[in-house]
């Protein structure tokens, strides 16, 4: 773990998992230690050896008793970092698809105080097609990004990766303990952070498609677009005082440090 007597900020590496048995140890024996603090892992009900694993890591686990989703996988990831101190919070599949060495890449913005949340774009990194990912997938993906653009007045290359970083100050006014326990999180996510203000940085990371990274089918996948574009929706109404909605109202958390 990294050296913080020049006082570098407390990064926290967070793994939503669920069923990772596969590919869990080969995801975290690739994060470079040296550039972390600390390394949590939730299980999300996994089925698998997931746990097992992880124990013999000896990572910090925490366990949910049945699968609760992937975004109630994250409210505990984030409460979790915070609880320990973490001053920036890194979301790192334990799936392998995104590639742990770069993580330090997505650390560097918030460190020297550029971006209060980084994202890392596939779309910045090469051709996501030729990377593998479904051309369903990619249409998807433009169209979605090009409402969330127009909507949220940003021109973000992408806003559905999974390998995103976050400041302690996002999380503790970001009431995302509000947000859905599904896949729609991620955004919810990110039109919190541009409606209280909070800066967005990308930077480019390739990605893998292989048979035991985790992937949405194409009816999962749908149901995800519907729910963003209805998550907009419901911004937009918020937004122009048609209606109140707590979600997108700041509010300050404190969590007790652990050092």
């Amino acid at each position: 773990m990294q050296d913080r007597s020049a006082g570098r900020p407390k990064v926290v590496v967070v793994m939503p998992a669920y069923n990772a048995a596969k590919t869990l140890r080969i995801t975290y024996n690739a994060i470079p230690k040296e550039e972390v603090d600390h390394v949590i892992l939730v299980d999300d009900g996994s089925t698998d050896e997931t746990l097992k694993i992880a124990n013999e890591l000896k990572l910090e686990v925490f366990v949910h008793t049945r699968n609760f989703g992937y975004g109630a996988n994250q409210k505990t990831c984030y409460t979790e970092a915070l609880k320990a101190g973490a001053d920036i919070v890194v979301m790192l599949h334990p799936d392998y698809q995104y590639d742990p060495t770069l993580l330090p890449t997505l650390v560097a913005p918030m460190a020297s105080s550029e971006a209060d949340v980084v994202l890392g774009s596939r779309f910045l990194q090469g051709d996501v097609l030729q990377q593998g990912m479904p051309w369903w997938k990619y249409l998807g993906n433009r169209f979605l990004t090009w409402v969330e653009n127009l909507v949220l007045g940003l021109d973000l290359s992408e806003y559905h990766t999974g390998y995103r970083a976050y400041s302690r100050s996002v999380l503790e006014k970001v009431p995302f303990l509000l947000n859905s326990d599904k896949f729609v999180f991620d955004q919810e996510m990110l039109v919190q952070a541009v409606h209280m203000g909070f800066g967005i940085k990308e930077v480019p990371v390739p990605t893998k498609y292989f048979p035991e990274a985790s992937s949405a089918g194409f009816i999962a996948s749908t149901i995800y677009g519907l729910s963003i574009l209805l998550l907009l929706g419901r911004y937009l109404l918020h937004r122009v005082s048609l209606v109140n909605l707590k979600q997108f109202q700041s509010f300050t958390a404190r969590y007790k440090r652990v050092e």
